[in-house]
């Protein structure tokens, strides 16, 4: 039943995915940690910063939550209920625009769904950062970060290496 269950969700968040599977973060946090109990937000955290920092496709996180809760078999029903249908309309959507890439309707598909992304990557952040670290030294690294980030021309992957050394001394 689990497993139908996590088929039946993924499909659902799958095609709600404007802006990649990063965007329905909030929605995965809701079913799997909120709404069944399934995974704990401590977890649910680590399993996403596990999968960012690690080779392979963006959407590693779904194997990851889905493994979390029912095992090899969790992880591969989940990763298909995720990429099934974002690709299939994917397809469907370049197999009926394609030709029309540059009208005048998508154009107006693109500016409508630029607001819809933001927001659904914005409300990610504030998932995850419920279930981050709190503390002094951590809240001090991630305004330093933005604010390097924001205001520099900084190489990301040096401030995730830093990151990754106060983490490693017990700074953050």
């Amino acid at each position: 039943m689990i497993l139908l269950e996590l088929a039946w969700r993924f499909a659902l968040v799958s095609a709600m995915a404007f802006g990649g599977a990063t965007a329905v973060i909030p929605e995965m946090h809701r079913f799997l940690v909120e709404q069944h109990h399934w995974i704990d937000d401590t977890t649910f955290t680590a399993l996403f910063a596990i999968s960012q920092v690690s080779p392979g496709p963006n959407v590693l996180f779904v194997a990851l939550f889905g493994w979390q809760v029912a095992g090899i078999a969790g992880a591969v029903v989940s990763t298909l209920a995720m990429c099934g249908p974002s690709s299939v309309l994917a397809l469907a959507f370049e197999h009926y625009t394609g030709a029309h890439r540059d009208g005048r309707w998508m154009t107006i598909i693109r500016r409508a769904l630029a607001p819809v992304t933001i927001g659904l990557l914005m409300a990610t952040g504030a998932t995850l950062a419920q279930g981050a670290d709190h503390s002094i030294a951590t809240v001090a690294l991630t305004i330093a970060t933005v604010a390097v980030a924001l205001l520099t021309r900084f190489n990301p992957l040096w401030l995730i290496a830093a990151g990754a050394l106060f983490g490693v001394l017990g700074y953050a």
